[in-house]
């Protein structure tokens, strides 16, 4: 693990939380999407060598509805920037760990992504993620 890359929050609204963390940092977003596949829409505040991620959702049934459901908005996870995320994620699997996918996605930000079962990090969903090569945004 190279770094904390990021912090996800998730938010009810994300026109609403942009507004409370600019506020809060003193920065704008430097960049809003959509992750259609998983049913998010994303915003990014750079805080130095660190993220801060808020993530709305878009579908009633997305990880992120059921998260905000089940415990309301708040902290969702933390991101873990690595080199290499194939041999990162068969060191973790040696050690027991179970990754939430068979393979890595492309997440927001440009990174592929694999996510840790909270049930084995204290309740706390860790990601692990790397800069996709393809430099598709």
């Amino acid at each position: 693990m190279e770094k904390i890359e990021h912090i996800g929050i998730a938010v009810k609204n994300l026109k609403i939380s942009n507004e409370t963390f600019t506020g809060i940092l003193g920065i704008e977003s430097y960049k809003t999407e959509e992750i259609e596949s998983e049913g998010v829409k994303t915003s990014f505040f750079n805080t130095g060598p660190n993220k801060i991620e808020l993530l709305e959702a878009t579908k009633k049934d997305s990880p992120i509805a059921r998260f905000i459901e089940k415990k309301g908005e708040g902290i969702h996870h933390i991101a873990f920037a690595v080199k290499d995320i194939y041999q990162e994620v068969e060191r973790l699997k040696k050690q027991g760990y179970t990754p939430l996918s068979s393979e890595p996605k492309k997440g927001a930000d440009n990174k592929l992504v694999v996510f840790l079962h909270p049930k084995q990090t204290n309740g706390v969903l860790i990601e692990l993620c790397m800069e996709r090569e393809d430099g598709k945004k």
